[in-house]
């Protein structure tokens, strides 16, 4: 059996990778998670201003979660004194970074490449910004070339499912993105049937196993279309088979993270155990699973 992953020049034990969120925000928890059985860990989101402190909060639903969280308030120059501690310690932790304009995140993708991080994510698509974002391929043109011009380390882009997504992750492509991330969570909204007040405020993010068919399908659509960039998918990873499914339509690695937040170090482990259980069982290699559903369509 051999169950290792490559992604973003990184040579992974598995393609179980921990997403980006508030799990991910402290050094501690990192360093659990790959105590855990995590082959790489992808930061909060690191934000030069992320703004006051604002009314986050998390919402549990029957299929996932919805989540009214930004961007890390930890100021970067910490952040970049943690991404040295873990450097020097061999860890892939992938940093997750945004900015108000493409030249900020290129600034500050400069600083984390400094601190020794072996590769970045774009976390460019948080639909939970002040106002909402209306994302284009444009935006994300923008924002992946001034980031290309600035650091040589690998990165992908996190993008959210849905509209023009092809047109996005192309934008991405062409632009210089190593690969890309989907998806970012999806517009959701819960309403109480008692009073019609709507949870949370309005519509936040929403992730978890409501979205994995969606996210499956996007990519699933993206590799018979032609696309070659390597896929991290996330969304709605509960178990080792939902793993071997995103493999099987194209996925490179595979982030989990919303299942996370229920018994997270019990669940992380089962999760990595029941992948490498499942390759076992089955035969050959990670290389072999992906997209294969492609092949036989």
């Amino acid at each position: 059996m051999n169950g290792t992953a490559r992604i973003l020049g990184l040579r992974l034990s598995s393609p179980v990778v921990v997403g980006s969120g508030l799990l991910t925000d402290q050094e501690r928890n990192i360093r659990r998670l790959f105590d855990d059985g995590a082959s790489a860990v992808v930061t909060k989101t690191i934000h030069p201003d992320p703004g006051p402190a604002g009314d986050e909060r998390l919402l549990r639903l029957p299929t996932g979660m919805l989540n009214s969280t930004t961007y890390s308030r930890r100021p970067v120059g910490d952040w970049c004194a943690m991404l040295r501690r873990f450097a020097d310690d061999g860890l892939p932790v992938i940093a997750s970074v945004h900015a108000d304009s493409p030249d900020e995140l290129a600034e500050l993708a400069g600083h984390v490449t400094r601190a020794g991080s072996p590769a970045l994510e774009l976390g460019i698509s948080c639909l939970n910004e002040e106002g909402g974002l209306d994302d284009t391929p444009e935006r994300v043109a923008a924002y992946t070339d001034a980031v290309r011009r600035r650091t040589p380390v690998p990165f992908s882009v996190k993008l959210a499912a849905g509209e023009r997504v092809r047109e996005r992750v192309e934008a991405a492509q062409a632009c210089g993105a190593d690969a890309v991330t989907l998806s970012d969570t999806v517009a959701g909204l819960a309403v109480d049937a008692d009073t019609g007040e709507v949870r949370l405020g309005g519509a936040f993010g929403y992730s978890g196993a409501g979205i994995k068919p969606l996210v499956l399908a996007e990519i699933f659509g993206l590799r018979r279309a032609g696309l070659t960039v390597p896929v991290m998918a996330s969304g709605g990873v509960e178990n080792g088979k939902d793993v071997a499914e995103y493999l099987s339509v194209g996925a490179d690695a595979v982030q989990v993270y919303t299942a996370l937040h229920r018994d997270m170090h019990a669940t992380l482990r089962a999760i990595r155990q029941g992948f490498d259980d499942w390759l076992g069982a089955h035969g050959g290699t990670v290389a072999d699973l992906v997209g294969r559903s492609v092949k036989r369509s």
